[in-house]
């Protein structure tokens, strides 16, 4: 049973910054594509960063020179560092794990961690 549990979120200010974590069970993190999503409320889920098998990571432009993807092999833990941290960037954050090579979805997740920027 594969099972990722989110911490870290919060409520910051403009231009902090916040460490999200993501404790990855029955599955290796290193073996599979990770990604980090977000939701901001009436919006709909969209892509932030992913890191696959061999360390490449994938950004979205928006958060691109600001936001780091990592994993921790021996923690079996997915991060993403988020610096100047902006109001546009307040949304519920999810991890996921995609387990087949040969398709683009994502099949676990997490239940998310809320990081709420004010201005």
């Amino acid at each position: 049973q594969v099972q990722l549990v989110e911490s870290g979120g919060g409520l910051v200010q403009a231009g902090d910054s916040l460490r999200l974590s993501c404790a990855a069970s029955g599955r290796t993190v290193s073996s599979y594509t990770m990604g980090w999503f977000r939701q901001a409320p009436g919006k709909e889920r969209e892509f932030v960063a992913r890191v696959i098998r061999n360390g490449t990571t994938y950004y979205a432009d928006s958060v691109k020179g600001r936001f780091t993807i990592s994993r921790d092999n021996a923690k079996n833990t997915l991060y993403l560092q988020m610096n100047s941290l902006k109001p546009e960037d307040t949304a519920l954050y999810y991890c996921a794990l995609k387990a087949n090579v040969f398709s683009p979805a994502y099949d676990y997740w997490g239940q998310g961690t809320q990081v709420t920027v004010s201005s």
